[in-house]
Parts: structure tokens; sequence; C-alpha cells
């Protein structure tokens, strides 16, 4: 800083002139009217500017409101007059109907006869395993069968007239011998007092006569049971076994049937799980069967058309791909409870909206309803309703826009 107050290398800054004639020269004295009538110029116009764009901006957005309104009325005045609707269009969709077939009793794959993509009907057979065991055991209880059938038949036809015969002979010998040891004994029971006879002898001659007569009524009770036949419970243990054989046999072949697979009904094979020669349990999935017929078609109807229909009526099936070949078909089933609708559901209302399922039980004559294809369920009402504004409103847009149901 210098004895001046200044820091060296800075110039001192003058002090603004406080009064027109300090700091105005001739030249700009000459210059500054042009100068001031100039910016007054400019400032004048864009202030112009600035108000001639405000009432045109609001008199584009008062005839864009006059212009909407107007629409509106003859949109509403359009609109308002009674129209009257006949059907009710619901959206749905054609029912997964599968079946997973698989073998009831276990064995080796002998024969797959479809594949996947192949169409069948109800009662065909699909795939056979191998039938050889199951032919084996069924032999094996025909045979034990039979010879307790030959039992059965013995026990109840009896003796034979040989066997009554046999057994009487024998009886009418022990007789005899009863007889002879009768008279041995008696022979030394006169001689054993005048010792012709040893005690000893005497003995056996009495034990021969007891032995005698215990063959004698044996032989009599075994000529009995041969003259009366087997007993009745005897009997009816050889039919109990009979009957325990034969439902035995009727297993084995229900064994033998069910290793064919057959279709339980008319579809196409979706999958095929398994492959010739595999060992599959029972249960085991084999083939999956899309079911052809009937044909389903689930959709769902408000609680405001719930009166309008009911079970049996009749209905149309159009669907996007054909609406010139609608299918006819009847209401199945109404669920009794209400629901949220589905995600998978397109309808025309909200799907917070409680809905009731419906069953619609299509013909199908030419194949064309697939499963998992979206439909319109077409339902005639009996009594033709007013439309409300905004059914007609979207028909309308949709006309005007080109777009179909």
């Amino acid at each position: 800083m210098n004895d001046d107050g200044q820091v060296p290398g800075l110039k001192s800054a003058k002090p603004a002139p406080t009064h027109a004639t300090d700091r105005d020269t001739p030249a700009t004295k000459q210059t500054r009217p042009e100068n001031q009538t100039t910016t007054g110029q400019k400032s004048g116009g864009h202030a112009i500017s600035k108000t001639g764009a405000a009432p045109s901006r609001f008199l584009i957005v008062a005839m864009i409101a006059i212009l909407f309104g107007l629409g509106w009325l003859g949109w509403f005045l359009l609109l308002s007059k009674t129209v009257s609707e006949t059907d009710i269009d619901l959206m749905g969709n054609i029912d997964v109907r599968q079946v997973n077939l698989a073998f009831k009793v276990d064995g080796r794959i002998d024969e797959l006869a479809v594949d996947e993509g192949i169409a069948v009907k109800a009662n065909d057979i699909i795939a056979s395993l191998d039938k050889r065991y199951f032919n084996d055991e069924l032999r094996i209880l025909r045979a034990r069968r039979a010879n307790l059938a030959a039992n059965v038949a013995k026990l109840e036809h009896g003796s034979r007239p040989e066997e009554i015969a046999q057994a009487r002979a024998l009886t009418a010998d022990r007789e005899v011998a009863v007889v002879k040891a009768k008279e041995d004994y008696h022979r030394a029971e006169a001689l054993v007092n005048k010792g012709g006879v040893s005690r000893q002898d005497f003995d056996r001659y009495h034990s021969a006569l007891d032995s005698a007569e215990a063959q004698l009524k044996a032989a009599k009770e075994s000529q009995h049971l041969v003259e009366i036949g087997p007993r009745q419970e005897d009997i009816d243990v050889a039919h109990a076994l009979l009957s325990e054989h034969d439902a035995l046999i009727v297993q084995s072949e229900r064994r033998l049937a069910d290793a064919d697979l057959v279709a339980p009904n008319d579809g196409v094979i979706l999958t095929r799980a398994r492959e010739r020669g595999a060992i599959v349990q029972p249960g085991e999935t084999v083939f999956a069967l899309t079911l052809a017929s009937p044909v389903w078609v689930r959709t769902y109807v408000s609680e405001r058309d719930l009166g309008l229909i009911s079970p049996d009526m009749t209905v149309t099936v159009i669907t996007d791909s054909g609406p010139d070949r609608p299918y006819s078909g009847k209401i199945g089933f109404i669920s009794p409870t209400a629901e949220f609708t589905p995600k998978t559901v397109e309808t025309r209302e909200l799907r917070t909206d409680l809905v009731y399922r419906l069953r619609i039980v299509v013909d199908n004559p030419d194949g064309g309803l697939r499963q998992g294809m979206p439909v319109t369920v077409r339902v005639q009402l009996t009594h033709p309703r007013p439309k409300t504004f905004w059914a007609q409103t979207r028909e309308l847009l949709r006309s005007r826009l080109g777009l179909h149901n």
C-alpha cells in the first residue's frame, strides 16, 4: 500500500458521477434521446405482445371447452334413446380336462400302441404289459380249483355202493371172529377147573374174546359211517374252500385284464411318459389323455345378470377364430357361492366385482373347440331389457374403431 492508501498493481476506481452534467459529454447528449426513444419503443412493443397473447389463449381454451361440451351433449343425446338388449355376452375359456392313465397292476410294458397327438376312442387298448406271469398264476389257481371241486363232488355223492358192501363184509367177518372167540373161551372155561387148560391159556382166550368183540363194534360203527356218508360240516368246508379259489381266479382274471391299458373316453394323447420295456408300478402315469367330449366352458356372470339365467338354458358359444361358426350348448351348472373374478378371465366388469361361476356343456361335432381356447358365451334373454348408457357407449366406440366382441 502506498502513501495514497492504494494497493500497488490495482487501478483506483473512479467515483461515479452524481450529476448528469458530470457524465454526459456532448456526443452522448446528442445520441441519448435516440437511444431512449428506441428503448421505449422496444419496451412498448413487448408490453403490447404480452397483453395480446393472454386473450388469445383464453379464447382457445374456451372454444375447446365449448366444443367438448357440445360433443358430450350430442353423444348423450345420441345414446339417450331407449335401446334394448336381447342377449348377454360372457367371456370364458374351454376347460382343460386331462386324465393321467396308468396300469392298475405292476409289470413290464410289452407294447405301446399310440404316441403323442394320436386321437383315441373310448375302450381302445393303448398299452399292454407282459402277460406271461399273469397267465401262469391263473393256470395254477384253476388247477387248485379243479381239485377242490372234485373233493366237493365226492363229499356230496357220499359213499359208493362198493364201499358200503366192503364195510358190511368187514362187519360180518368180525361177527364170525367173535363167535369163534366165544366158543374157545367157553371151552377153556370148562377145562380150566379140571386142570385140562392152564390159567395162562384161559386168560389168553378171554383176551381174544374181548378183542374180537371190540373189533366187531368198530366194524359196525365204520359201516354206519359209510352208509350215512360224510358230515354236512365237511361238505360246507369244502364248498367254502372252493368259493375262495373261485374268488382268487376272478381276481387273477381281473389282473390279467388290467394288463391292458384302456382309454376311458374319446380324446387325444397329450403326453407319453413311459417306453416299451419299462417296469411300472400300479398308478404310475404312462399316458396323459385330454378328453374331447363333453366340452365344458368355464365362464362367470355378474350378480346383475344372475337372475336372467338358469340351468339347461340354451346358449351360443363363439370363438375368435371362427365367429361365423357358432356352437350350441346349454348351462349345466351355476355356482351357489360368489367369488372374485380370476385374473385369467377377462370380463367387461371390474375384477373386484363378485361373480358366479358357470359351466357350459357344448356340442363339439367338428372338434374345433380346443382346451384353453377363449370363447364368448352368448345367452339369449327371454325378455329384452334396456341397455345402460355405458354399454351403448362401449358398443358405439367398438363399432367406430372396427373392434369386435
